[in-house]
Protein backbone atom coordinates (compact mmCIF):
# COMPACT_ATOMS: atom_id res chain seq x y z
CA UNK A 1 0.00 0.00 0.00
CA UNK A 2 3.09 2.72 0.71
CA UNK A 3 4.62 1.40 -2.35
CA UNK A 4 1.42 1.76 -4.25
CA UNK A 5 1.02 5.50 -2.59
CA UNK A 6 4.48 6.91 -3.51
CA UNK A 7 4.05 5.65 -7.45
CA UNK A 8 0.67 7.62 -7.14
CA UNK A 9 1.94 11.28 -6.11
CA UNK A 10 4.84 10.27 -8.40
CA UNK A 11 2.61 10.20 -11.26
CA UNK A 12 0.68 12.84 -10.28
CA UNK A 13 3.54 15.19 -9.64
CA UNK A 14 4.23 14.50 -13.43
CA UNK A 15 3.60 18.11 -15.08
CA UNK A 16 0.60 17.97 -17.98
CA UNK A 17 3.46 19.60 -20.42
CA UNK A 18 5.41 16.13 -19.91
CA UNK A 19 2.51 13.83 -21.41
CA UNK A 20 3.53 12.27 -24.56
CA UNK A 21 2.63 14.29 -27.38
CA UNK A 22 0.14 11.66 -28.92
CA UNK A 23 -2.03 12.12 -25.61
CA UNK A 24 -2.10 15.92 -25.93
CA UNK A 25 -3.46 15.81 -29.30
CA UNK A 26 -6.21 12.95 -28.16
CA UNK A 27 -6.98 15.55 -25.60
CA UNK A 28 -7.45 18.56 -27.56
CA UNK A 29 -9.31 16.91 -29.89
CA UNK A 30 -11.45 14.90 -27.39
CA UNK A 31 -12.51 18.59 -25.95
CA UNK A 32 -13.14 20.07 -29.70
CA UNK A 33 -15.07 17.42 -30.17
CA UNK A 34 -16.94 17.35 -26.90
CA UNK A 35 -17.94 21.37 -27.42
CA UNK A 36 -19.09 20.70 -31.62
CA UNK A 37 -21.41 18.03 -30.65
CA UNK A 38 -22.84 19.74 -27.42
CA UNK A 39 -23.43 22.85 -29.23
CA UNK A 40 -24.77 20.86 -32.17
CA UNK A 41 -27.68 19.54 -29.83
CA UNK A 42 -28.28 22.68 -28.17
CA UNK A 43 -28.81 24.72 -31.27
CA UNK A 44 -30.24 21.90 -33.10
CA UNK A 45 -33.22 21.85 -30.75
CA UNK A 46 -33.65 25.63 -31.46
CA UNK A 47 -33.54 25.08 -35.08
CA UNK A 48 -36.72 21.96 -34.80
CA UNK A 49 -38.51 24.62 -32.75
CA UNK A 50 -37.95 27.09 -35.30
CA UNK A 51 -38.67 24.57 -38.07
CA UNK A 52 -42.10 23.63 -35.92
CA UNK A 53 -42.98 27.05 -35.43
CA UNK A 54 -43.17 28.35 -39.06
CA UNK A 55 -44.30 25.07 -40.60
CA UNK A 56 -47.25 25.71 -38.18
CA UNK A 57 -47.68 29.26 -38.29
CA UNK A 58 -47.52 28.87 -42.84
CA UNK A 59 -49.97 26.51 -43.24
CA UNK A 60 -52.48 28.32 -40.89
CA UNK A 61 -51.73 31.21 -42.99
CA UNK A 62 -54.86 30.77 -45.29
CA UNK A 63 -57.32 30.60 -42.38
CA UNK A 64 -55.32 33.23 -41.11
CA UNK A 65 -56.19 35.42 -43.78
CA UNK A 66 -59.61 34.24 -44.06
CA UNK A 67 -60.97 34.66 -40.30
CA UNK A 68 -58.52 36.45 -38.38
CA UNK A 69 -58.52 36.58 -34.81
CA UNK A 70 -62.37 36.12 -35.19
CA UNK A 71 -61.70 32.82 -35.58
CA UNK A 72 -60.42 32.29 -31.78
CA UNK A 73 -64.41 33.14 -30.92
CA UNK A 74 -65.91 31.75 -33.88
CA UNK A 75 -68.14 28.49 -32.71
CA UNK A 76 -68.68 26.87 -36.16
CA UNK A 77 -67.07 23.98 -37.87
CA UNK A 78 -68.60 23.39 -40.84
CA UNK A 79 -66.16 21.62 -43.86
CA UNK A 80 -69.23 22.09 -46.49
CA UNK A 81 -67.61 23.84 -49.09
CA UNK A 82 -70.28 25.79 -49.78
CA UNK A 83 -69.76 27.63 -46.27
CA UNK A 84 -66.50 26.47 -44.83
CA UNK A 85 -66.65 28.09 -41.60
CA UNK A 86 -64.51 27.57 -38.50
CA UNK A 87 -64.24 28.73 -35.30
CA UNK A 88 -61.94 27.19 -32.52
CA UNK A 89 -63.90 28.50 -29.06
CA UNK A 90 -65.75 25.18 -28.65
CA UNK A 91 -62.24 23.57 -28.98
CA UNK A 92 -60.77 26.02 -26.52
CA UNK A 93 -63.66 25.30 -24.00
CA UNK A 94 -63.19 21.60 -24.26
CA UNK A 95 -59.51 21.87 -23.63
CA UNK A 96 -59.68 23.88 -20.74
CA UNK A 97 -62.40 22.01 -18.81
CA UNK A 98 -60.74 18.77 -19.39
CA UNK A 99 -57.62 19.70 -18.61
CA UNK A 100 -59.04 21.36 -15.21
CA UNK A 101 -60.77 18.02 -14.45
CA UNK A 102 -57.26 15.96 -14.99
CA UNK A 103 -55.67 18.44 -12.58
CA UNK A 104 -58.10 18.83 -9.84
CA UNK A 105 -58.24 14.52 -9.78
CA UNK A 106 -54.26 14.42 -10.48
CA UNK A 107 -53.29 17.24 -8.15
CA UNK A 108 -54.18 15.59 -4.78
CA UNK A 109 -54.11 12.26 -5.68
CA UNK A 110 -50.31 12.51 -7.04
CA UNK A 111 -49.65 14.11 -4.08
CA UNK A 112 -50.78 12.13 -1.82
CA UNK A 113 -48.96 9.30 -3.80
CA UNK A 114 -45.80 10.80 -3.26
CA UNK A 115 -45.66 11.51 0.47
CA UNK A 116 -46.96 7.92 1.07
CA UNK A 117 -44.15 6.19 -1.16
CA UNK A 118 -41.30 8.73 0.20
CA UNK A 119 -42.82 9.58 3.97
CA UNK A 120 -45.02 6.60 5.27
CA UNK A 121 -44.90 3.26 3.08
CA UNK A 122 -42.34 0.36 3.98
CA UNK A 123 -39.53 -0.49 2.13
CA UNK A 124 -41.15 -3.41 0.21
CA UNK A 125 -44.35 -1.17 -0.48
CA UNK A 126 -42.56 1.67 -1.60
CA UNK A 127 -40.70 -0.44 -4.14
CA UNK A 128 -43.66 -2.37 -5.69
CA UNK A 129 -46.29 0.58 -5.43
CA UNK A 130 -43.53 3.12 -6.50
CA UNK A 131 -42.80 0.62 -9.64
CA UNK A 132 -46.51 0.27 -10.57
CA UNK A 133 -46.95 4.24 -10.50
CA UNK A 134 -44.15 4.58 -12.82
CA UNK A 135 -45.64 1.81 -15.33
CA UNK A 136 -49.10 3.57 -15.50
CA UNK A 137 -46.97 6.23 -17.27
CA UNK A 138 -45.91 3.78 -19.56
CA UNK A 139 -49.22 2.68 -20.82
CA UNK A 140 -49.73 3.75 -24.41
CA UNK A 141 -52.92 6.19 -24.58
CA UNK A 142 -54.47 4.60 -27.17
CA UNK A 143 -54.86 1.38 -24.93
CA UNK A 144 -56.07 3.69 -21.93
CA UNK A 145 -58.51 5.42 -24.33
CA UNK A 146 -59.68 2.00 -25.67
CA UNK A 147 -60.25 0.92 -21.74
CA UNK A 148 -62.38 4.44 -21.68
CA UNK A 149 -64.62 2.73 -24.46
CA UNK A 150 -65.01 -0.08 -22.91
CA UNK A 151 -64.91 -0.38 -19.21
CA UNK A 152 -64.59 3.06 -17.80
CA UNK A 153 -67.10 5.19 -20.27
CA UNK A 154 -69.99 2.45 -19.18
CA UNK A 155 -69.02 2.40 -15.73
CA UNK A 156 -69.34 5.98 -15.44
CA UNK A 157 -72.87 6.37 -17.21
CA UNK A 158 -74.23 3.78 -15.05
CA UNK A 159 -73.16 4.76 -11.97
CA UNK A 160 -70.67 7.83 -11.40
CA UNK A 161 -72.61 10.45 -13.34
CA UNK A 162 -76.34 9.71 -12.19
CA UNK A 163 -74.80 9.85 -8.67
CA UNK A 164 -73.77 13.39 -9.17
CA UNK A 165 -76.70 14.17 -11.09
CA UNK A 166 -79.00 12.98 -7.99
CA UNK A 167 -76.60 14.85 -5.62
CA UNK A 168 -75.53 17.71 -7.54
CA UNK A 169 -77.91 18.30 -10.44
CA UNK A 170 -78.97 21.59 -9.01
CA UNK A 171 -75.46 22.68 -10.33
CA UNK A 172 -75.52 23.29 -14.23
CA UNK A 173 -72.53 21.10 -14.92
CA UNK A 174 -73.78 17.99 -13.23
CA UNK A 175 -77.29 18.04 -15.01
CA UNK A 176 -78.55 16.36 -17.95
CA UNK A 177 -78.20 12.68 -19.37
CA UNK A 178 -75.45 10.10 -18.63
CA UNK A 179 -73.15 9.20 -20.92
CA UNK A 180 -70.94 6.81 -21.83
CA UNK A 181 -68.78 9.55 -24.50
CA UNK A 182 -68.60 13.19 -23.31
CA UNK A 183 -66.25 16.03 -21.12
CA UNK A 184 -66.25 14.31 -17.83
CA UNK A 185 -65.05 11.14 -19.01
CA UNK A 186 -62.10 12.43 -20.75
CA UNK A 187 -61.30 14.74 -18.09
CA UNK A 188 -61.00 11.52 -15.86
CA UNK A 189 -58.90 9.48 -18.57
CA UNK A 190 -56.62 12.53 -18.14
CA UNK A 191 -56.28 12.69 -14.86
CA UNK A 192 -55.38 9.02 -14.80
CA UNK A 193 -52.31 10.24 -17.36
CA UNK A 194 -51.28 12.95 -15.28
CA UNK A 195 -51.13 11.38 -11.97
CA UNK A 196 -48.04 9.36 -12.58
CA UNK A 197 -46.22 12.16 -13.71
CA UNK A 198 -46.71 14.63 -10.58
CA UNK A 199 -46.56 11.71 -8.36
CA UNK A 200 -43.33 11.11 -10.06
CA UNK A 201 -41.74 14.22 -9.41
CA UNK A 202 -43.10 14.57 -6.64
CA UNK A 203 -41.80 11.89 -5.03
CA UNK A 204 -38.51 13.25 -6.12
CA UNK A 205 -38.93 16.20 -4.95
CA UNK A 206 -39.80 14.55 -1.23
CA UNK A 207 -37.01 12.55 -1.35
CA UNK A 208 -34.41 14.89 -1.26
CA UNK A 209 -35.37 16.94 1.40
CA UNK A 210 -32.77 16.74 3.99
CA UNK A 211 -33.57 14.25 6.92
CA UNK A 212 -31.80 16.51 9.43
CA UNK A 213 -34.44 19.36 8.70
CA UNK A 214 -37.39 16.86 9.34
CA UNK A 215 -36.03 15.12 11.91
CA UNK A 216 -35.32 18.08 13.77
CA UNK A 217 -39.40 18.91 13.22
CA UNK A 218 -39.66 15.94 14.81
CA UNK A 219 -37.44 15.84 17.48
CA UNK A 220 -39.05 19.39 17.95
CA UNK A 221 -42.25 17.56 19.25
CA UNK A 222 -44.35 18.32 15.28
CA UNK A 223 -46.33 15.75 14.35
CA UNK A 224 -45.67 13.96 11.43
CA UNK A 225 -48.25 15.53 9.78
CA UNK A 226 -47.08 18.95 10.59
CA UNK A 227 -43.57 18.07 9.75
CA UNK A 228 -44.71 17.07 6.34
CA UNK A 229 -46.65 20.65 6.22
CA UNK A 230 -43.72 22.61 7.10
CA UNK A 231 -40.93 21.13 6.15
CA UNK A 232 -41.48 18.75 3.26
CA UNK A 233 -44.80 20.26 1.58
CA UNK A 234 -43.27 24.00 2.12
CA UNK A 235 -39.74 23.02 0.98
CA UNK A 236 -41.08 21.39 -2.61
CA UNK A 237 -43.63 24.29 -3.31
CA UNK A 238 -41.58 25.49 -6.97
CA UNK A 239 -41.38 21.86 -7.70
CA UNK A 240 -44.86 20.90 -6.58
CA UNK A 241 -45.82 23.92 -9.20
CA UNK A 242 -44.01 22.97 -11.89
CA UNK A 243 -44.57 19.67 -12.10
CA UNK A 244 -48.61 20.62 -11.92
CA UNK A 245 -47.68 22.69 -14.85
CA UNK A 246 -46.31 19.80 -16.55
CA UNK A 247 -48.76 17.54 -16.04
CA UNK A 248 -51.13 20.56 -17.01
CA UNK A 249 -49.11 20.60 -20.54
CA UNK A 250 -49.86 16.67 -20.93
CA UNK A 251 -53.54 17.24 -20.59
CA UNK A 252 -53.70 20.04 -22.86
CA UNK A 253 -52.02 18.22 -25.31
CA UNK A 254 -53.09 14.90 -25.37
CA UNK A 255 -55.19 13.56 -28.23
CA UNK A 256 -55.25 10.18 -29.07
CA UNK A 257 -57.14 8.85 -25.83
CA UNK A 258 -59.63 12.05 -25.45
CA UNK A 259 -60.50 11.72 -29.11
CA UNK A 260 -61.63 8.25 -28.17
CA UNK A 261 -64.03 8.90 -25.51
CA UNK A 262 -64.70 12.55 -25.84
CA UNK A 263 -67.60 12.47 -28.64
CA UNK A 264 -66.74 14.58 -31.07
CA UNK A 265 -68.80 16.97 -30.82
CA UNK A 266 -68.11 21.00 -31.42
CA UNK A 267 -70.51 22.82 -29.06
CA UNK A 268 -70.07 23.93 -25.61
CA UNK A 269 -72.42 22.86 -22.95
CA UNK A 270 -72.95 23.54 -19.68
CA UNK A 271 -72.69 20.13 -18.34
CA UNK A 272 -70.21 17.86 -18.12
CA UNK A 273 -71.79 14.74 -19.42
CA UNK A 274 -72.78 15.32 -23.32
CA UNK A 275 -69.91 14.89 -25.82
CA UNK A 276 -67.68 17.95 -26.63
CA UNK A 277 -64.25 18.14 -28.36
CA UNK A 278 -60.37 19.73 -28.00
CA UNK A 279 -58.02 21.17 -29.86
CA UNK A 280 -55.91 18.64 -30.07
CA UNK A 281 -58.47 15.67 -30.60
CA UNK A 282 -60.17 17.67 -33.67
CA UNK A 283 -56.34 17.88 -35.27
CA UNK A 284 -56.04 14.41 -34.33
CA UNK A 285 -60.04 13.53 -35.89
CA UNK A 286 -59.94 15.13 -38.76
CA UNK A 287 -56.36 16.50 -40.36
CA UNK A 288 -55.65 13.32 -42.86
CA UNK A 289 -59.01 13.29 -44.05
CA UNK A 290 -59.53 16.86 -44.41
CA UNK A 291 -61.23 17.79 -47.48
CA UNK A 292 -60.07 21.18 -48.78
CA UNK A 293 -56.98 23.61 -48.37
CA UNK A 294 -59.04 26.10 -45.71
CA UNK A 295 -60.04 23.17 -43.71
CA UNK A 296 -56.41 22.06 -43.34
CA UNK A 297 -55.70 25.87 -42.69
CA UNK A 298 -57.94 25.71 -39.74
CA UNK A 299 -56.66 23.10 -38.14
CA UNK A 300 -53.18 24.19 -38.28
CA UNK A 301 -54.61 27.47 -36.92
CA UNK A 302 -55.78 25.43 -34.09
CA UNK A 303 -52.36 23.99 -33.44
CA UNK A 304 -50.85 27.36 -33.46
CA UNK A 305 -53.11 28.10 -30.28
CA UNK A 306 -51.87 25.16 -28.84
CA UNK A 307 -48.28 25.88 -29.23
CA UNK A 308 -49.74 29.41 -27.65
CA UNK A 309 -50.64 27.79 -24.91
CA UNK A 310 -48.15 25.24 -24.44
CA UNK A 311 -45.67 28.46 -24.56
CA UNK A 312 -47.80 30.45 -21.81
CA UNK A 313 -47.87 27.54 -19.28
CA UNK A 314 -44.25 27.10 -20.05
CA UNK A 315 -43.50 30.66 -19.15
CA UNK A 316 -46.13 30.53 -16.26
CA UNK A 317 -44.24 27.48 -14.96
CA UNK A 318 -40.80 29.29 -14.51
CA UNK A 319 -42.46 32.36 -13.61
CA UNK A 320 -43.42 30.45 -10.46
CA UNK A 321 -40.16 28.62 -9.81
CA UNK A 322 -38.62 32.06 -10.22
CA UNK A 323 -40.64 33.73 -7.82
CA UNK A 324 -40.70 30.95 -5.31
CA UNK A 325 -36.62 30.82 -5.35
CA UNK A 326 -36.60 34.89 -5.17
CA UNK A 327 -38.48 34.90 -1.71
CA UNK A 328 -36.55 31.61 -0.42
CA UNK A 329 -33.48 34.24 -1.27
CA UNK A 330 -35.09 37.21 0.63
CA UNK A 331 -34.26 39.30 -2.75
Amino acid sequence: MRDCGVACCLVSSVPATQRAPGRRVRDWLGDRILLVVTALAAFGIVVLMALIIWRVIHGSSAAWDKFGLSFIWGMDWDANPAKNLFGALPGLYGTAVTSLIALIIAAPLGIAIALFLSELAPRGIREVVGSLVEMLAAIPSVVLGLWGILVMGPFVADHIEPWLNKWFGFLPIFSGDPSSSGVFIAGLILGIMVVPIVASICRELFVSVPEDQEEAALALGSTRWEMVRGVVLSSSKPGIAAALILGLGRAIGEAIAVTQVIGAAWEINRSLFPPGDTLASRIAGQFIGAGTDIQRSALFYLAALLLVIGLVTNLLAQLIVRHYAVSRSGA
